[in-house]
């Protein structure tokens, strides 16, 4: 008998509907599993185990509150138990599952157990733990591997097990992904909690993610305009509207060089040099990955990220999609049979395609766990679908059968240079460039794709007016981040900004896309198509940032958290992050051990609970939200760590006003100069301020006056 554990109920049901396609097996529903045809199928619902709590391994002294006595916790062994609800309990539903899944793995007669956890790293522990629990002797353990969740890929795959031990190399991978981001999230975030008074969730993505966004909004916030001086000219030629805009730009205090250049130009003469046309086929674009999707179905649909993932994710359960959480836009060359299949179905309904070969649809080297997103074999019925599940699905299809369109998109590419000449001598070339379409081809089916460009009909040796002059703009600030625009950055955060941009503006053909895969294979990426959805979900409900339409910005307590761990040195940047995810691609190409990886973690979080700023060795510890740090120099009751500094604790009984912020001019103020003010009236000298003015760097005493805190230069 071989016993399947799926990930969930709806892959169970999809299972047991391959082991009984062709109806020779009869699938019987028992309490809990489906069985039949020597196949027991039972499911887990996610997880239903997670990592033990700190108290696990060091019991707080301090009852069931935080405490950073037992903090930071860093365990020889991690341990799993059973998924507890937020007071503490056990869902009966989660322990009556456990009890079917240990049952049947411990059954005399069950004598092989195949993991059936969703295709990634995720799914390869969720359904190991279960087993790992379970399981009482040894037996044989393989892995079924599903790219989709048809009948025919269901049943195919099942004939092709292999053992669990290829696959040791991804679930260690996902354990230690596991034990690191619990090291990061329950040190760090009792530290950062206890420090502030206020609930901090410090996490290894999601902080950078809100960082991110908090740096973007900040440079807008804080951006001054720059007027400057422009030389266009916007004159009618063959009776069209040519507009030239100079290289060349002037500050605001340069008018009149402006003004001169653009005399110079008028009175030279401006003439076509050449007119290049080249009818060429456009290329469609690429197949989609999670994230390329999720851009389009944003601009398109207005969907957000959790509400795009969740249709997309239904579709593959419903056996109408390939597996979703897909970082790559390319096939593996193993599934071209599975490919013609899908074309011969799309045929037969009328769309005129053909398989097509090569590097820019099947590549191996550009995909790590599972290909492109693209539809199965299973046309869903339309009525069987809602509104937004099928422009979903047809988004996908679209860009499939443009892909594999018979039909290509035939264009005219136009390119015009117009030099301002004065006698021989070229003074500027300016370069016009448009692409007419001919014959839409596989355009007809993907509506994503560039529009045409109208360019003026100049021929070569026209003679163009001018009307050359300045014209005064303002530099812009920086643009927040769209689902898009966040989407790329957090693919590879460490590509130019300005790269990125041209690369958007260029057609999806010619982008040279091999920087964006070296980054995602060497784990650059902050998050993964897998989990960047919800952790971007969890920032907005943990009120760090909003998404309106889909623009994000960041929200007041966003700023509080990034503010705080900035103060508290706590570098939770995209270079921490990226060191981390380079460490786990290590574990998956079996360079390195969890315990390697982990080792970087725990080094990170041991820097931070040290007195000093690691990055400049200033003494920064602000003791702890509540510490006491002396008497009111006022009216003589306690100051108290508060979320902003430190403050009196009369303020609510006599409205006392005494308050010491921290930090003063960039540099946080540390209890122990706090302690030492309050008792002699003034501190030794700090170092490290910042002059708000100039930016430069200051040391100063700071000394008691009235109800607060002031410099000291004497």
């Amino acid at each position: 008998m071989i016993l399947i554990i799926a990930e969930k109920p709806s892959l169970a049901r999809n299972i047991a509907d391959g082991i009984a396609a062709g109806g020779s097996v009869r699938m019987s529903r028992r309490d809990g599993y489906i069985e039949g045809g020597g196949y027991l199928v039972t499911w887990a619902f996610g997880h239903l185990f997670s990592l033990c709590d700190i108290e696990t391994y060091r019991p707080n002294p301090d009852g069931n509150r935080w405490s950073v006595k037992n903090i930071p916790c860093f365990p020889e062994e991690f341990r799993f138990e059973l998924r507890k609800n937020p007071d503490g309990s056990r869902d009966a539903g989660i322990v009556k599952q456990f009890d079917i899944i240990r049952t049947l793995c411990n059954r005399p007669d069950v004598d092989k157990i195949v993991n059936a956890g969703d295709a990634d790293r995720e799914g390869e522990i969720i359904v190991r733990l279960c087993i790992r629990h379970a399981l009482e002797s040894p037996k044989a353990l393989y892995r079924l591997w599903l790219p989709d969740q048809t009948p025919e890929t269901v049943a195919e795959a099942l004939s092709g097990m292999k053992p669990e031990t290829e696959y040791e190399n991804l679930a260690n991978e996902g354990y230690a992904r596991t034990y690191i981001d619990w090291l990061y999230g329950v040190n760090l975030t009792r530290y950062a909690t206890l420090k502030t008074g206020t609930l901090l969730r410090v996490g290894r993505v999601i902080v950078p993610i809100v960082r991110a966004i908090y740096d973007r909004d900040m440079a807008i916030r804080n951006f001054t305009p720059e007027p400057y001086f422009a030389v266009v000219s916007r004159a009618r030629t063959n009776g069209e509207n040519v507009e030239l805009t100079s290289k060349q730009k002037f500050d605001k205090h340069h008018k009149a060089d402006a003004e001169r250049l653009s005399a110079r130009y008028n009175a030279a003469k401006t003439v076509v040099t050449s007119v290049k046309h080249k009818k060429d086929k456009m290329a469609p674009g690429k197949l989609y990955s999670l994230s390329k999707l999720q851009n389009v179905l944003s601009k398109k649909y207005k969907m957000s990220m959790t509400e795009s993932l969740e249709i997309v994710q239904g579709l593959y359960e419903k056996g109408y999609l390939t597996y979703p959480r897909t970082n790559s836009e390319y096939l593996a060359t193993a599934e071209k049979d599975k490919i013609r299949k899908i074309i011969d179905g799309a045929v037969k309904i009328g769309y005129p395609l053909v398989f097509k070969d090569g590097k820019n649809i099947f590549d191996d080297s550009k995909i790590e766990s599972h290909s492109a997103l693209t539809p199965t074999y299973k046309i869903p019925d339309k009525s069987h679908l809602t509104e937004k599940e099928m422009q979903v699905y047809s988004t996908v299809f679209r860009r499939f059968a443009a892909v594999f369109c018979r039909e290509d998109c035939l264009v005219d590419k136009t390119e015009i240079k117009i030099a301002v000449m004065e006698g021989e001598t070229v003074l500027e070339e300016f370069t016009l460039r448009g692409t007419v379409i001919l014959e839409h081809g596989w355009m007809k089916y993907d509506d994503t794709a560039q529009k045409d460009k109208i360019l003026p009909p100049l021929g070569k040796g026209d003679i163009l007016t001018t009307d050359f002059k300045p014209v005064e703009k303002e530099t812009s600030p920086p643009k927040h981040y769209t689902i898009e625009t966040l989407n790329n950055y957090l693919k590879n955060p460490f590509r130019e900004e300005k790269a990125a941009a041209d690369k958007a503006e260029r057609a999806e053909d010619e982008a040279d896309d091999r920087e964006e895969y070296r980054a995602m294979l060497e784990g650059l990426e902050l998050g993964t198509e897998a989990t960047r959805t919800g952790i971007i979900d969890n920032a907005r409900k943990s009120g760090y940032i909003e998404l309106k339409k889909d623009v994000y910005t960041i929200l007041p307590d966003g700023e509080f958290l990034i503010e705080s761990l900035s103060q508290m040195g706590i570098g939770m940047d995209k270079y921490k992050t990226a060191e981390v995810g380079r460490a786990l691609k290590r574990v998956f190409r079996g360079e390195s051990t969890v315990r390697d990886s982990v080792a970087i973690a725990e080094a990170e979080i041991s820097a931070v609970f040290q007195k000093k700023d690691v990055r400049s060795a200033e003494d920064t510890d602000t003791g702890y939200f509540g510490d006491i740090v002396g008497k009111c120099p006022l009216c003589g009751m306690d100051v108290r760590r508060t979320r902003r500094g430190y403050g009196c604790a009369g303020y609510k009984e006599n409205g006392c006003k005494f308050n010491i912020f921290s930090p003063i001019c960039a540099r946080v103020i540390p209890k122990a100069s706090v302690e030492q003010l309050l008792r002699d009236g003034r501190t030794d000298t700090i170092s490290g301020f910042v002059s708000k003015r100039t930016g430069n760097k200051f040391d100063a005493r700071l000394k008691l006056e009235g109800d607060r805190a002031v410099f000291d230069f004497s």
